[in-house]
C-alpha cells in the first residue's frame, strides 16, 4: 500500500514537472522586451529556480492528497454495509475477512481491531481491547498519511525563507554595484539586483500563502475522514453488542409503570 502511494506520488511529480517545464519553454519562446514572464519571473534571477521547485512540489503534493484523501479510500459505503451485515449477525470472522480483503482505511482498521473481540465477555465483547487496537492502528496509519501533509507545511515555511534569501542577495548585489561606482551608478545597473530582491519576496509569499491554506485543509480533511471511520467502527461494534444483549437490554426497559 505504501509503495503504491509513493509510486502514485512519483507519477504526479513527473507529470507536473513535465507540464511546468513545457509551459516555461513555450513562454520562453521569442517574446518582446518587457514581457510578463521576464518582468515577473526571469528578472528574479537564479533564486527563482528554487522557488519554482517548491511550487512544483506543492502542486504535486496537493494533487496526490486530493486523490488519496477521499471517502472511497477511507470509509466506502459498500464496505460499511457489508461489515454491518456481518456484525449485526455476530459473524466476526467474516467481518475480519471482509475488512482484510479491502484496502480502505476502515477495512484495514477493522481487520486489525476485530480479532480482539472477546466472546467470553458478552456484556461488551471486550470493547476496551477493541478500542485500544483501533487507537494503535490510528496512530500508525495517521503518521504515514500526515507525512505528505507535513511536507506542505515545510513548503509554507521554506518559501518565505527563500524569498528573504533572494531579497538579501539582491540588496547585497545592489549595494555592491553602488560601491563599485562613484556613488552615481546607472539605475539600469541596479534594476537587476532590485528585481531579484523584490520578485523573490513576491513569489516566496505567493507560494507560502496557498501552502499554509492547503496544509490546514488537508489536515482537517484527514481528521474528518479518520473520525468518520472511528464512528463507523463504533456503530459496527455496538451492532454486535446489541445483538448479543438485545433481550437483556429490553428486559431493563419496562412496558409500563403502575401508578
Amino acid at each position: 500500500m505504501k509503495q503504491t502511494s509513493y509510486r502514485s506520488l512519483k507519477t504526479v511529480v513527473l507529470t507536473v514537472s513535465t507540464a511546468f517545464f513545457s509551459t516555461a519553454t513555450l513562454f520562453a519562446a521569442p517574446e518582446p522586451e518587457g514581457s510578463v514572464l521576464k518582468r515577473y519571473v526571469l528578472d528574479g534571477g537564479w533564486p527563482m529556480i528554487l522557488i519554482g521547485l517548491l511550487i512544483i512540489a506543492l502542486i504535486a503534493l496537493c494533487v496526490f492528497n486530493f486523490m488519496n484523501l477521499s471517502r472511497t479510500k477511507f470509509a466506502p459505503a459498500d464496505l460499511k454495509a457489508g461489515l454491518m451485515e456481518h456484525m449485526v449477525n455476530c459473524r466476526i470472522r467474516s467481518a475480519i475477512e471482509l475488512g482484510a480483503s479491502h484496502p480502505s482505511y476502515l477495512g484495514r482498521m477493522m481487520a486489525y481491531a476485530l480479532p480482539n473481540v472477546d466472546a467470553r465477555r458478552p456484556e461488551d465483547l471486550g470493547r476496551d481491547y477493541v478500542e485500544d487496537a483501533i487507537a494503535d492502528f490510528t496512530i500508525n496509519e495517521n503518521r504515514k498519511s500526515m507525512t505528505l501533509i507535513y511536507y506542505i507545511s515545510l513548503i509554507a515555511q521554506a518559501a518565505p525563507m527563500l524569498g528573504l534569501f533572494g531579497t538579501v542577495l539582491g540588496m547585497v548585489g545592489a549595494f555592491g554595484t553602488l560601491a563599485s561606482g562613484d556613488g552615481s551608478a546607472d539605475p539600469s545597473m541596479l534594476a537587476g539586483d532590485i528585481s531579484v530582491a523584490l520578485l523573490t519576496t513576491l513569489w516566496g509569499l505567493v507560494t507560502a500563502i496557498p501552502s499554509l491554506t492547503a496544509y490546514f485543509f488537508f489536515k482537517n480533511k484527514l481528521n474528518n475522514l479518520v473520525a468518520e471511520c472511528h464512528h463507523s467502527a463504533e456503530e459496527l461494534l455496538n451492532a454486535s453488542i446489541q445483538t448479543v444483549n438485545g433481550d437483556a437490554h429490553l428486559a431493563k426497559i419496562p412496558e409500563g409503570i403502575a401508578v
